[in-house]
């Protein structure tokens, strides 16, 4: 007999008649008894599996069961080794059905197990079990099940919508998001300029000069005891059309510190037909600086005394100083001294909050205003017969004026290119007045954008100094 239970026939029968010999139609001979016929069989299956050996020793469980025919096909004894785990060595774990006149070896239930926990591995599924119940989510692996059926859902018509937002607690105040601000550039009088009001072309770079390069825009900021600071330096629009660098040039600094310290802010102007205005703006502004930084103590003792006389004389000496040193570097560049020039317009602070001294000094074109009560006041006019250039100065009188400030006080310090539409368009002074006034200080990039408030027919370089008083 084959492991499969495909033996011949032949071979079959005989192997009956080896183990039970020819029947015995009267009755059973002595010793043809059911305890023989068992050693019989074991001691022929073992010959067979062994390959005529004896049987191992193993001990066999007797079977309550009335014996069986020898046609049934059925083993009732002992079972066949286990593999560990306590399967068979081969086949399923139910019975083999084989052909009829076959050994059918039937095993006895396996013992009971405890019950596996949820989402525990329950082993293969049987070639035969029984459907997987509906509630059992898809997906899962084979032999795994649910701890507890899914809650059937209730049928819905539509899809579930977003959440509903929380309502807001009783007796709180309904949030207020903030409105966007507009980013366009303004303009007052009768129509937008010409010029497109953002910038177009850079200007050309010199490998060998790249320290010459100016930023088309220049914006700062800051606040010292009562007072709150706000420059603002842009290229015009001419200029930016044409691809020229800014010819206005812009300095903050502050001397000292606490109560002593002082700021400067210094605004130059290079000439309009000079390719190297920016750098005589520059230099203007940066050797003004050094002078007054290097009088720091005689100057914070003199604004504190109130020594008028003092401080004009010894501002203009400072004054000279610079222009001199502006000549001297033209004449090596090989320039001719107008050529090499700026206008230069400067604001002195203490930082002392018991101090209210403002000052202001410089040469040639600009201006000078206040917002005072809703008022805009010219504290510098224009006059065009003091504009007369000499061999020696691109203007011929030393600008100061030294002031009281008031709490509230907008105190406006610009050069020519705001100075110009300022004077020109009153639109724009009172749109200033209004938006600088009695509203306080506004953050940078609402002063840059007041700054650029355009006016048709002037595109000049435009910088604006503004100083509030708390």
């Amino acid at each position: 007999m084959s492991q499969q239970g495909e033996t011949d026939r032949r071979q079959e029968d005989e192997w009956w008649r080896q183990l039970y010999g020819q029947p015995d139609p009267g009755g059973r001979e002595p010793g043809d008894t059911l305890d023989d016929r068992y050693s019989s069989a074991l001691t022929a299956l073992g010959e067979e599996a062994d390959g005529g050996g004896t049987v191992p020793a193993q001990a066999a469980p007797q079977d309550t069961a009335p014996p069986a025919a020898p046609g049934d096909g059925r083993y009732t004894g002992a079972h066949p080794a286990r593999a560990p785990g306590g399967r068979s060595g081969a086949g399923p774990d139910e019975d083999d059905v084989g052909p009829p006149d076959t050994l059918r070896l039937r095993r006895p239930a396996p013992p009971p197990a405890t019950a596996p926990r949820p989402w525990q591995y329950q082993g293969p599924p049987h070639p035969q079990a029984a459907p997987r119940p509906a509630s059992e989510p898809p997906g899962l692996p084979p032999g795994w099940a649910p701890a507890e059926p899914a809650p059937e859902s209730p049928p819905s018509e539509a899809p579930p919508g977003p959440p509903a937002p929380a309502a807001p607690a009783v007796g709180s105040a309904p949030t207020v998001l903030p409105q966007p601000t507009l980013t366009e550039v303004a303009y007052v009088g009768d129509g937008p300029p010409t010029y497109d009001p953002e910038p177009t072309a850079w200007p050309a770079a010199d490998p060998d000069g790249l320290d010459d390069l100016v930023p088309d825009t220049e914006l700062d900021g800051a606040r010292y005891g009562l007072l709150t600071v706000r420059t603002a330096s842009v290229r015009g629009d001419s200029a930016r059309y044409r691809g020229e660098p800014r010819r206005d040039a812009v300095l903050t600094a502050r001397f000292g510190g606490g109560d002593d310290a002082l700021l400067l802010i210094a605004v130059a102007t290079g000439p309009r037909t000079s390719d190297t205005a920016h750098r005589a703006a520059r230099d203007a502004c940066t050797w003004m600086a050094t002078a007054v930084g290097r009088s720091q103590a005689r100057l914070s003792e003199d604004i504190r005394a109130s020594r008028r006389g003092s401080l004009k004389s010894g501002l203009h000496r400072l004054t000279d100083r610079c222009y001199g040193r502006l000549r001297a570097r033209g004449e090596d560049l090989g320039l001719d001294p107008a050529d090499y020039s700026a206008t230069l317009r400067c604001l002195l602070l203490p930082a002392d909050p018991d101090c209210r001294i403002r000052l202001f000094f410089g040469v040639g074109d600009g201006g000078l205003y206040r917002i005072r009560g809703g008022e805009w006041q010219d504290l510098d006019p224009w006059r065009p017969d003091e504009h007369a250039e000499t061999e020696d100065s691109p203007a011929v009188r030393f600008r100061f004026r030294a002031s009281v400030a008031r709490s509230g006080d907008t105190l406006l310090l610009c050069s020519g290119g705001l100075a110009g539409p300022l004077r020109g368009e009153p639109a724009l002074a009172a749109r200033l007045t209004q938006r600088w006034g009695a509203a306080g200080p506004p953050g940078l990039p609402a002063f840059l954008g007041d700054t650029q408030t355009r006016v048709k027919g002037y595109a000049d370089d435009r910088t604006a100094v503004a100083v509030w008083d708390a």
